[in-house]
């Protein structure tokens, strides 16, 4: 009975199960974030000074950013290790296609959790507050233009099916099989037909050849 194929499969649902959770708050995190991000309405302003008040949009965003890292990491780290960890096969067609593929997943899924750290990151920092003279850069003051944080939150949905594709397209490394034999009940006993019979080769010079049973012959 083979347990590896078993235990691979709990361990990739495992790490699904880890991977769902932690994306669905980050969209949850960047939705609400692009509810909740300053306006243009916010803005106040001093001679040619402005200002921008604290939203809570900025702790959302940076939550969002921490739930997706984590994801990418147990998502990306669980996949490589199983390639890593995978026995050398054949050079065939089929499996060279299946390694490039998983590599062009990952590649994928790095390039769109960049994308949206970057994106979850410009917007949280706007929603930071903005004081007088300093504003976000330059001393002038930035609002978050409207669906930034939403196609960060798309952004989030195609990492988390990108890490999903490469969880279940890599390949774990087969089971390892142990043959165990059981001397029967008799041979406990000192059974006589359960007794290993050995031959010995002699050396060039003509050694004797043990026959079972314990006789020689010259």
């Amino acid at each position: 009975m083979e347990k590896g194929g078993g235990r691979g499969l709990s361990c990739r649902a495992a790490v699904c199960g880890i991977v769902v959770l932690l994306c669905a708050t980050a969209f949850s995190c960047s939705l609400a974030a692009e509810f909740r991000k300053v306006k243009d309405k916010d803005m106040k302003l001093d001679g040619s000074l402005c200002s921008l008040p604290k939203s809570s949009a900025f702790e959302l965003g940076v939550a969002a950013i921490a739930f997706l890292t984590v994801a990418q990491l147990v998502g990306t780290t669980a996949a490589a290790t199983t390639m890593c960890a995978s026995t050398s096969k054949p050079d065939k067609p089929a499996v060279t296609r299946g390694r490039v593929a998983s590599v062009a997943l990952l590649v994928l899924s790095w390039a769109c959790f960049a994308l949206a750290v970057v994106l979850l990151a410009t917007a949280a920092s706007m929603n930071r507050g903005q004081r007088y003279g300093w504003g976000w850069m330059d001393g002038d003051c930035y609002v978050a233009r409207t669906g930034v944080f939403g196609g960060a939150a798309a952004l989030v949905v195609v990492t988390a099916l990108l890490i999903l594709g490469l969880t279940f397209a890599t390949n774990p490394a087969p089971p390892r099989t142990t043959t165990t034999t059981t001397a029967p009940a008799s041979c406990a006993r000192g059974d006589a037909a359960c007794t290993a019979t050995t031959i010995r080769v002699g050396a060039a010079t003509g050694a004797d050849a043990e026959q079972p049973g314990g006789r020689s012959k010259q």
